[in-house]
């Protein structure tokens, strides 16, 4: 109970502090003629702008025991014009899960593709749930090949292993890496109910290839957070990696995959690679 009380305390203190930080002539507020005792937007501006009573916002400052539902946090937190790591808090404060914004990066943060970029000669890029492939370096495109050359719909891992002719006998065990990546996909799909176009890339897959087929329907779900390949590289032979993949905290939709070589024969493979 004592939990409970204190961060029903809590999410009353930080509304107020958040009202009390802003600045009334920014939101072009009617000019009043009772003089301001305390700094920011009233109570009642507050109400106003999001879209509830002035009892409501009091007992919620008061601490008294309200649990806000994700529509009136998410009004909340827009009256109040909340970053988004106070936006979060004020979810997780209310027991509340923040609702997905709808917004799978489509571009590499530049933070991310610069990162790519400075950690050659190690081959890395940048994939989103969806898996597509927003930013790599020279490096990954030497292993696996030069997305430059194909249309931005196609540099997606999973479409490239399933339905690109080229990478068809590229992994030396493909069962695996096929289905590790199906029991991924399986878990952002779930993740982002409303990606229609992720929804619209599995219909693609499922109709495409029998091997995701039938591999979709038996509903494995893992998220692949480091591992190893081994792949048939037509120039270098074969070349077994590690990898990683790590989320970057301000840019959560976003993975950073990084390959290294996972013995010296590989090792020399990579190099050969670097220097062509």
């Amino acid at each position: 109970m004592t939990g409970t009380v204190e961060v029903t305390q809590e999410l009353g203190a930080f509304l107020r502090t958040r009202r009390e930080r802003l600045d009334p002539s920014e939101f072009g507020m009617p000019r009043r003629r009772q003089v301001r005792r305390t700094p920011g937007l009233r109570r009642e501006e507050v109400a106003e702008l999001a879209g509830v009573s002035i009892d409501y916002i009091v007992r919620l400052e008061q601490g008294r025991g309200l649990r806000p539902s994700p529509e009136v946090l998410d009004a909340l937190a827009q009256a109040l014009r909340l970053a988004p790591d106070e936006r979060i808090y004020l979810f997780d404060l209310a027991r509340q899960r923040p609702p997905d914004d709808g917004k799978p990066a489509t571009v590499a943060a530049p933070e991310l593709a610069c990162l790519v970029t400075t950690l050659a000669p190690l081959p890395a890029m940048v994939i989103n749930h969806r898996y597509d492939i927003l930013t790599w370096n020279s490096q990954m495109s030497r292993l696996l090949l030069d997305f430059d050359t194909l249309p931005p719909r196609q540099r997606n891992s999973m479409w490239l292993c399933l339905l690109y002719p080229q990478m068809c006998d590229f992994y030396a065990d493909r069962e695996r890496t096929v289905r590790e990546g199906i029991a991924g996909l399986r878990a952002a799909w779930a993740a982002h109910p409303e990606d229609r176009v992720l929804a619209d890339l599995i219909d693609e897959f499922r109709t495409g290839s029998a091997e995701f087929a039938e591999l979709w329907e038996r509903r494995d779900v893992r998220v692949q957070g480091r591992g190893s390949k081994t792949m048939r590289h037509p120039r270098v032979g074969v070349v077994t990696v590690s990898f990683e993949a790590l989320i970057p905290m301000q840019d959560p939709d976003q993975r950073l995959i990084i390959y290294r070589a996972a013995d010296e024969s590989s090792q020399a493979a990579l190099d050969r690679l670097a220097e062509q």
